[in-house]
C-alpha cells in the first residue's frame, strides 16, 4: 500500500525549521512519506510554515499560500494547512480572506495538526525530529519568545513571554542527534542572553553551553542572537575553555546612537555597548563577532547616521548584516513614533553601511591568507568542495572553495591553507601535514 506523502514547507527563520523538524517527525513515525521543501511538490497533504515577522516575509507567506491554494484548486494536492507566526497573528483574517485552506494553526498549536488527521498519538520523544540539514549539522533551539519589547520588534506580540526549554531535555536532545550523525549544534533563541531566567531564576546559558561542550561527538557549537542588555558574561570563559565552543557570537546591537538606541527601547547605552565588545574580545581571544544593524529608525538624523558609520568602522565586525526599519502594526514604535525618513534615504543609507561593511570583511579574510584553518565540508560543487570554519555559520556567512586536489567526504573536517581572500569566501587547499 503507497504511503500517504506531506509536503512541508518552512518559511523564514531557523526556528521554523526546528518546529516542521518536530511535525515531520511525528509524521514519519505514524508511517507518512515527508519531504521539505521539495522542488517537486507533490503529496497529497501540503503544510506551510509561515513567517509574520516583517512585510516581505508576510508577503512571501501569503503569496506562498496562495500558489497552493491554486495547485488545491487544480487538483495537484488534495489538503492544504497553514501553520506558525502569521497565523498565529493573523489567524481570523486569513480564515476569513483565504477559507480555501483547511485548517490554520498557530506558532504553538501546530502538533494539533496530527491528531485533526489521524487518531493516533505517535510516541515520538518532544525534541525528536526530522533533520532537514546536512546531517552533521543542525540548529538547537533552547527557547522561545522575548521579555525585551524593543520598540520595533513584533515578536514578543506573536511568540508571547520568554520561556525556556529545560537543560536536561535539551542535553537529551544533544546526545539523541550526535547518535545520528550530527557534529555542529547553532543554539539558537529569539533571546539567548535570558536562557533559563524562568525556569531556573538566573541566567542559565553559560552552564548549558559547558555542559554541551562536555558531550562526546559533539564538534561545534555555535551561539547565535544574544542580547546585549543584560548580556551572560559568564560564557565567555566557556567559550575561552573549551575547543568546540566556536570563537562566534551572533549579538545584533541594532544601532550605538544613545538618542536612538532609546527610541528603540534596547535597554543599552553606547558606553555600555563599546564596554560589552571591548570585553567580549579581550576575554575570548580571535572572536568574531556577527551582529545586525538597523538604518531608518524614527530618531536617526545625519549626525545619528554618521555616528553609527564610525561605530562600524572602529568595531570592524568580521560579519554584520543591516537592515531599514519598517514599520510594524502594534508596536511601540508604530504607536508612539512617526516613520518620517523617506524609504530612498533609508535604503541609501543601507547601501552605504553595507559598502562599509564589505571593505572591513575583505580586511578581516585578507589577514587568514597563508593561514591554516579547520574546515568542514558542507557540499560538492562542480568546481570545488564547499566548506566553513568555526567563524561560519551555515547560509548567513563566507564559505570556504577547497580545491579539488583530493577526494573529500562531506561532513568531515579537514585543515585547510588559505590561499586567497575575498569579501564573503575564502580559497584553499587540503594540507596534509
Amino acid at each position: 500500500m503507497k504511503r500517504i506523502r506531506i509536503d512541508v514547507i518552512t518559511l523564514g527563520c531557523s526556528k521554523n525549521l526546528v518546529d516542521s523538524e518536530r511535525l515531520m517527525k511525528r509524521f514519519q513515525d505514524l508511517g507518512y512519506e515527508v519531504a521539505h521543501d521539495s522542488d517537486d511538490v507533490c503529496g497529497e497533504v501540503v503544510v506551510i510554515n509561515t513567517c509574520g515577522f516583517i512585510g516581505d516575509a508576510k508577503e512571501e507567506s501569503i503569496n506562498t499560500i496562495l500558489e497552493y491554494v491554486e495547485a488545491k484548486q487544480e487538483g495537484q494536492i488534495k489538503h492544504l494547512y497553514v501553520m506558525g507566526c502569521l497565523s498565529e497573528r493573523y489567524l481570523a483574517e486569513l480564515e476569513e480572506e483565504i477559507p480555501e485552506v483547511d485548517k490554520y494553526y498557530g506558532k504553538f498549536d501546530w502538533d494539533r495538526l496530527i491528531t485533526d488527521l489521524q487518531d493516533t498519538i505517535p510516541p515520538t520523544k518532544p525534541y525528536e525530529r526530522y533533520i532537514t540539514t546536512p546531517s552533521h549539522y543542525t540548529y538547537l533551539k533552547i527557547s522561545e519568545g522575548c521579555n525585551r519589547f524593543c520598540a520595533f520588534c513584533a515578536i514578543p506580540l506573536i511568540t508571547g513571554r520568554h520561556t525556556s526549554i529545560p537543560m536536561e531535555q535539551l542535553l537529551d536532545e544533544v546526545k539523541d542527534l550526535v547518535a545520528k550523525g550530527v557534529k555542529e549544534f547553532n543554539v539558537i533563541a529569539q533571546d539567548l542572553s535570558s536562557y533559563g531566567l524562568d525556569l531556573y531564576g538566573k541566567m542559565m546559558l553559560p552552564e548549558l553551553i559547558d555542559k554541551m561542550a562536555q558531550v562526546e561527538g559533539v564538534e561545534w557549537i555555535r551561539l547565535h542572537y544574544a542580547y546585549p542588555a543584560q548580556f551572560p558574561y559568564e560564557v565567555l570563559p566557556v567559550m575561552a575553555k573549551h575547543k568546540n565552543v566556536c570563537k562566534y557570537l551572533d549579538i545584533a546591537l541594532q544601532h550605538v546612537s544613545d538618542k536612538v538606541l532609546n527610541n528603540m527601547r534596547r535597554h543599552i547605552n553606547k558606553e555600555e555597548t563599546l564596554a560589552l565588545i571591548e570585553r567580549i574580545r579581550k576575554e575570548v581571544p580571535g572572536i568574531h563577532i556577527r551582529t545586525t544593524l538597523m538604518v531608518g529608525f524614527p530618531g536617526e538624523g545625519e549626525t545619528e547616521f554618521e555616528e553609527l558609520k564610525e561605530f562600524v568602522k572602529s568595531a570592524r565586525f568580521e560579519r554584520m548584516g543591516a537592515f531599514a526599519y519598517c514599520e510594524e502594526e502594534g508596536t511601540f514604535a508604530e504607536k508612539n513614533f512617526e516613520d518620517v525618513i523617506p524609504q530612498e534615504v533609508k535604503d541609501a543609507r543601507l547601501s552605504e553601511l553595507m559598502e562599509l561593511q564589505e571593505n572591513i570583511s575583505l580586511e578581516c579574510n585578507e589577514q587568514k591568507v597563508e593561514s591554516v584553518l579547520r574546515v568542514v565540508v558542507d557540499r560538492e560543487d562542480e568546481d570545488y568542495y564547499v566548506g566553513r570554519t568555526e567563524f561560519d555559520s551555515p547560509e548567513v556567512d563566507p564559505e570556504v572553495l577547497i580545491e579539488k586536489t583530493q577526494s573529500l567526504e562531506i561532513g568531515e573536517f579537514y585543515n585547510v591553507k588559505i590561499k586567497e581572500a575575498l569579501p564573503f569566501e575564502l580559497i584553499g587547499e587540503v594540507c596534509n601535514d
